[in-house]
């Protein structure tokens, strides 16, 4: 009997091997399908739900406003939002467009004039002299010094072009999360739903805690770095147009960056107070220089009134997850690296946290003290 049992046991486990195979074969070749179809826009849906969660608070002021229509709070919030972003951001892009088209058409290597060097930089250790050579022969035969220089300048005016098609195609895709993000707030209950059964089935009967806190992580982290930082950019954007200082866009962006990487924007500011007080007369060049002085202070006034008690995620975090992310999905990617960063961050932090707690609970019921038979 157990000779003939075995076969067809082993029979039905093939069997039901086989169609676990399969099953999972099809599950993931669907998948797959879905992933291709979906890859131009996998970080605007990221983005847009980041955008959904970091706005709920504010998304429920305007609703209640506007007589508890949720369609109409979104409309409204979020037209507010591409009208407070777009005007400066336009603005911003026309300002360095009309920059780098000044600069060719005033680029002339015969009208170019280049001075002599002075005679203490041949002085200067280890690169004086091939400084000294190379400032005089350009000096003198600028046009020869353009024609060596010709392929390198060629390459990098191509990684400009290329940045800059990039830099268009992020602010694209950064409205599309935009819109995306007001798409979701209005069916956020069902989002809800979704989220919080999809995180009992990964994590169990922690999963909805889980969920939970890595909401109160974007949040923060939305507001406390990435909302502080374009408020920077814009502000500075915006007093650099006043006064007039040439690529003005190209300035703000890198405030947005440094600002998204949680390093002082003075480290951009300060160029350009120099410059302004270089080429403007005192008072405007006074003036500019206290509002940047402000903005690159700001941190300590905007960071508690949007966070309240702050980010727990280190500032390490947030910078690798920023860079990683510009150089994987340009600006779009800059906010979307920081945050999933600090997604994981904050994930893998509640997991130590709640083996710790787990050893010690075990630890301390493995040392109670028996009773010994005196105390009987």
């Amino acid at each position: 009997m157990a000779s003939s049992e075995a076969p067809d046991g082993d029979a039905l486990f093939q069997a039901r091997l086989t169609k676990a195979v399969v099953r999972i074969a099809l599950l993931a070749f669907l998948v797959v399908l879905c992933l291709r179809v979906l890859e131009p826009f996998i970080n605007p849906i990221i983005g847009g739900i980041v955008i959904a969660i970091a706005f709920n608070k504010p998304y429920e002021v305007v609703t209640h406003a506007v007589g508890g229509r949720r369609a109409l709070g979104a409309v409204v919030l979020f037209g507010a939002i591409l009208l407070a972003l777009l005007l400066p951001t336009i603005a911003l892009g026309i300002n360095l467009v009309e920059t780098a088209t000044d600069l060719t058409h005033t680029f002339d290597p015969d009208e170019i004039k280049v001075p002599p060097p002075p005679e203490q930089l041949a002085d200067w250790p280890i690169v004086g002299e091939r400084l000294y050579d190379a400032w005089l022969a350009a000096s003198r035969n600028l046009e020869s010094v353009l024609v060596k220089l010709g392929p390198y300048l060629k390459d990098i005016g191509l990684w400009l072009i290329e940045t800059m098609g990039n830099l268009g195609l992020g602010l694209v895709m950064f409205i599309v999360a935009i819109v995306i993000g007001g798409a979701l707030l209005p069916v956020r209950d069902k989002g809800l739903e979704v989220v919080y059964k999809v995180a009992t089935l990964v994590a169990g009967e922690r999963g909805p805690e889980l969920a939970n806190l890595v909401g109160a992580s974007v949040q923060s982290v939305i507001r406390g770095v990435i909302g502080v930082a374009v408020i920077q950019s814009v502000l500075a954007g915006v007093g650099m147009l006043v006064v007039g200082v040439p690529g003005a866009g190209l300035w703000a962006l890198l405030v947005l960056l440094l600002a998204v990487m949680q390093l002082p924007s003075l480290i951009v500011l300060i160029p350009v107070i120099a410059y302004v007080f270089s080429t403007h007369s005192t008072t405007p060049a006074v003036l500019f220089a206290i509002w940047a002085i402000m903005i690159g202070a700001s941190d300590n006034v905007l960071k508690p009134m949007l966070m309240g008690r702050g980010s727990s995620t280190p500032m390490l975090v947030l910078f690798m997850g920023s860079l990683g992310g510009f150089m994987a999905g340009g600006i779009l990617g800059l906010f979307i690296g920081a945050v999933v960063l600090s997604i994981g961050y904050t994930v893998f932090m509640a997991w130590v946290d709640q083996a710790d707690g787990e050893d010690a609970s075990t630890l301390s019921e493995g040392s109670a003290p028996e009773s010994s038979p005196e105390s009987t």
